[in-house]
């Protein structure tokens, strides 16, 4: 900073480029990273669901005597006074697709499998 002989301080144009120049390059280092921990968060919740959805269908199956490849429907096993209460959701927007006992749920996202 210079001083202008009337005492006030002000900060130069070269000293403003260079506190963006940090800030930007801070920037491009923390969003990439920040993006991909996002993923794996949505991942990893997605997959807790499945997991829900087999403890769920797996209990439905023995209180109803259900064998393997049963059908198993989102109905019979979400609903207040069911097995899971509210409908699990993935958090990227895919869908889940319950299948018969004995066979994992999916969902519709390509690298969300169980």
């Amino acid at each position: 900073m210079r001083f202008s002989p009337c005492g006030k301080g002000a900060f130069t144009l070269i000293e403003i480029l260079i506190v963006v120049a940090i800030v930007g390059m801070v920037t491009a280092i923390a969003l990439p990273n920040f993006i991909k921990t996002k993923k794996v968060a949505s991942l990893q919740v997605c997959l807790e669901n499945l997991a829900q959805i087999e403890s769920a269908k797996q209990i439905w199956g023995v209180e109803n005597g259900k064998q393997g490849g049963d059908l198993v429907t989102e109905a019979d096993i979400v609903g207040p006074t069911l097995f899971i209460k509210k409908a699990p959701a993935c958090p990227s927007g895919g869908t889940y697709d319950y299948q018969s006992i004995g066979v994992t749920a999916t969902c519709t996202e390509p690298a969300h499998v169980l």
